[in-house]
This record gives structure tokens, sequence and C-alpha cells, in this order.
């Protein structure tokens, strides 16, 4: 089944139908910048844009930046604060008068790359990582999700770990590779002493650039690039798309 899936991100949005047997975009997702201030309003009137674009009129998945449960928003990271408590599914279908369903946009990703991607047939405790405007997170288990761990909100160095360890942060700081890398390994110390992973998983914007520092990386568990890479969160919002429409639970 073809599902158009969309991944709301803190700088872009991102869009592309997905074949969810495949799990792969079948273009090359579209890409527009996310509209600030980033509210529910602002967001649904672009999604609704760019279901117009495609001339969709099928499901549609949909990861957001925030906790989600059944749909409805209970946190915000970099999107408007008034979210939070918001029914994006409702808001989202009564915009695009199509069936929506959303989910964590990290979640999205993990399941794309646990299905389709670097985690495939991965047993025990996986950890994604998506570094780009945030550090979004998710966790598995034996291939089964814990929804909505926001592991980048977790404190480092007195701050959010995301404040200091983010891609943003990267250049905000006007750090090189190095020093970048030494903040990164501090947060990667930090999910280890938490969960003992037997694999880390490093997705999002910054994962197109890892050959300036993968090998600066360190951690007793192996560290893997995405193998989806961006894409991740397009593919996984399909995939979740797919198991509502099936009456599935997410892996």
């Amino acid at each position: 089944m073809d599902i158009l899936g969309i991944d709301v991100g803190g700088s872009n949005i991102k869009a592309a139908v997905v074949d969810t047997a495949l799990g792969r975009p079948l273009q090359a997702p579209v890409r527009v910048p996310t509209e600030r201030p980033a509210t529910p309003a602002s967001i649904a009137r672009q999604i609704a844009g760019i279901a117009r674009d495609f001339d969709w009129k099928g499901p549609v998945g949909c990861g957001l930046p925030a906790v989600v449960r059944g749909g409805t928003v209970l946190t915000a990271a970099n999107i408007d604060s008034s979210w939070i408590g918001t029914a994006a599914d409702r808001l989202f279908a009564e915009c695009l008068g199509l069936p929506v369903t959303v989910v964590n946009d990290a979640d999205a990703a993990g399941l794309a790359e646990m299905r389709f991607g670097a985690g495939r047939d991965q047993a025990g405790t996986v950890i994604l990582v998506t570094i780009g405007t945030g550090l979004g997170s998710a966790v598995f288990h034996d291939g089964v999700l814990l929804p909505n761990t926001e592991l980048g909100h977790l404190p480092l160095d007195g701050r959010d770990a995301e404040e200091l360890a983010s891609d943003r942060a990267r250049k905000r700081d006007d750090l090189s590779w190095e020093d970048w890398a030494g903040r990164f390994n501090r947060y990667l110390a930090l999910l280890e002493g938490l969960f003992f992973p037997d694999l880390f998983l490093l997705g999002g914007g910054l994962s197109h650039h890892h050959r300036h520092f993968f090998h600066l990386l360190r951690a007793r568990a192996p560290i893997r690039r995405a193998r989806l890479l961006n894409d991740a969160g397009v593919v996984g919002a399909a995939l979740a798309a797919r198991a509502a429409l099936d009456g599935e639970e997410l892996p």
C-alpha cells in the first residue's frame, strides 16, 4: 500500500509517497521550511498544501517532534508550545479531509530503521538517535518500540542534552567536528549508563555528514549509521499509518 508520509521537523517538513511494502519513498521527498511560529494552524496549513501538491486522496502518516499519545500532543520540542493538548490527528484529518495517523517523529524514524534499515533483525536493546535541530530518540527491545522516550531532553552538563549536542548546537557554537563529537560522546555515555544498549543507530540530518565525525565517536556498544538516513521519518510515518489502518499495534 502506498501512503503519504510527512515528517515535521523544527527546520523543515519533508514528505513523500511511500511504498510501505518495500519501505521506500516512490520519489525524492519534497522539503519545505517549517513556518514560524510553528503553531497547529500553520503546520496544518502547510501539510494540507503538501497533500494538494501531491494530489493525494489516501491515508497519511505524520511524525511530529513531540510526545504523541492517542493522536494528542503532550509536549512541544522545536514547535510552538500551543501544540500541547492539541488532538493533532483530528486537526490534520479535518484540514485534509483524509485519515491521518500522528506519531512521535523519532519513533517513526526508528520504526523504519528497525523494519527496513540498519536495525533489521537486531536483538536486544537498540537506541536510535536522530541528530538535527534537536536530538530525537527511539528505543526498541527485541524489535518492540518503547514509545515517546524523548531522550534528547535528558540533563547533560546541567542543560538539555540537545542544547549541547544537536546539530543546531554545533552550528550555534561554531564547533569543530572534534569539539562537537566530544559533547556527543558524553551524551552516548549518559545513554549507556541508563540503558546499556546493544546497538546505537544514528540518523537525522547530520547523518549525511557521517564521514566528518563517525571516526571520532566512542561507546561500548557498536554505532551504526541509519541506513535510511533522513528519509527514515517519512517512511516510518507511513508505516505507522499502515499499522493503524490494519488495526495493528506498532512494533
